[in-house]
């Protein structure tokens, strides 16, 4: 099946950066990057129907198995932040997105990433070939 990689698919998710979320010199520390980019995927689902609850509706679970983080610039405490994520198109059965962390007054980069996800059945075996409902909502996307 040819895949489309002329459909551009996502979205951003607006960030403060909490007390919690800092070490003691103030810098975001680097666990909470993969909560950000957590809550970008939550809202990506959300925009485009791709949901953890969508996944386990439908008799599977996504869990991920690479997470990348590449940091540019520290990210400071009750900084606002942008988190964009892109979806990538892939003919295998997996989710992958990009993400880019940037300060939205001069558009700095802070951080990229990426993220890939695959599929296991109910019994947690994986899962070789896309999903029937990740394949239409491929379609319905235009991305086969």
């Amino acid at each position: 099946m040819k895949i489309n990689n002329d459909i551009l698919l996502k979205t951003s998710k607006e960030i403060d950066v909490r007390f919690s979320e800092v070490d003691s010199m103030n810098i975001v520390w680097h666990g909470s990057y993969a909560l950000y980019f957590e809550d970008a995927r939550e809202a990506f689902g959300k925009e485009y129907g791709l949901s953890y609850l969508s996944y386990i509706e439908n008799g599977y679970y996504a869990p991920l198995v690479e997470l990348n983080f590449r940091y540019c610039k520290p990210l400071l405490y009750r900084q606002h932040a942008r988190v964009d994520i892109t979806y990538r198109n892939v003919p295998s059965a997996k989710i992958i997105f990009d993400y880019e962390i940037r300060l939205p007054e001069d558009d700095s980069l802070i951080a990229t990433g990426s993220s890939t996800q695959v599929f296991l059945d109910k019994e947690f075996q994986l899962v070789w070939n896309n999903p029937p409902f990740y394949e239409n909502w491929k379609k319905k996307y235009h991305l086969l």
